[in-house]
């Protein structure tokens, strides 16, 4: 059975929605499926490691990385860039890996415009209520920050017809059963199958 290359995903929510423990939550089941991680211009938080939940780089690193054209989609967010590394990428669905890009619907219609057959997954609450529950939950938030989330989630859901499917993450493990069987889908497509079992089908058309 030949290797086939692996599938590019694109993830986009609201803050709240539960898209970074529905993503947590998929890699553990699944070794051949990765996130990518982003370059960023941000100091490093608490915990957070290099090469783990960020490349941290210089401005002027980053820029010399636009300079080369090395992202896929990259956005100055306040003082700091984010992007996201074609590098990177290419190696890991070149490895048979799918990837999954945790961005925004903007950095969505970057990747689209270059990578037409990227596959993408919007994920909406179950409702405004429950998603400014969620965020009161964290207890990290003031009431002027979480008003603010819920108005830019608003704006943010309004993209939602520009993505290829959409889950509502009402029950988790339904959501979480809704994102598999969707990536699972995407390896079973006529191309994927064709390049996958070639040797099988020709063998068979003889």
């Amino acid at each position: 059975m030949a290797q086939t290359r692996g599938n590019l995903f694109i993830l986009s929510a609201p803050s709240g929605a539960g898209k970074s423990s529905l993503i947590t939550a998929l890699l553990k089941k699944h070794a051949d499926m990765k996130v990518s991680v982003s370059h960023t211009t941000r100091d490093p938080r608490p915990g957070e490691e290099n090469a783990v939940h960020y490349h941290f780089v210089s401005a002027d690193e980053f820029k010399a990385l636009i300079a080369k054209d090395d992202f896929f989609e990259w956005a100055q967010v306040f003082d700091n860039y984010y992007g996201t590394s074609k590098q990177a990428i290419e190696s890991q669905l070149d490895a048979g890996i799918d990837v999954f890009l945790d961005i925004d619907w903007q950095g969505a219609q970057q990747v689209r415009e270059i990578m037409p057959s990227v596959q993408t997954i919007f994920i909406l609450p179950p409702s405004k209520a429950e998603l400014e529950q969620r965020l009161n939950n964290r207890g990290q938030d003031s009431a002027e920050v979480i008003a603010g989330r819920m108005a830019k989630a608003q704006s943010e859901t309004s993209h939602y017809n520009e993505y290829d499917y959409v889950v509502v993450n009402d029950d988790f493990d339904t959501a979480l059963s809704n994102i598999e069987t969707i990536v699972l889908a995407q390896r079973l497509t006529l191309n994927a199958q064709a390049s996958r079992h070639h040797d099988l089908i020709t063998n068979l058309l003889k």
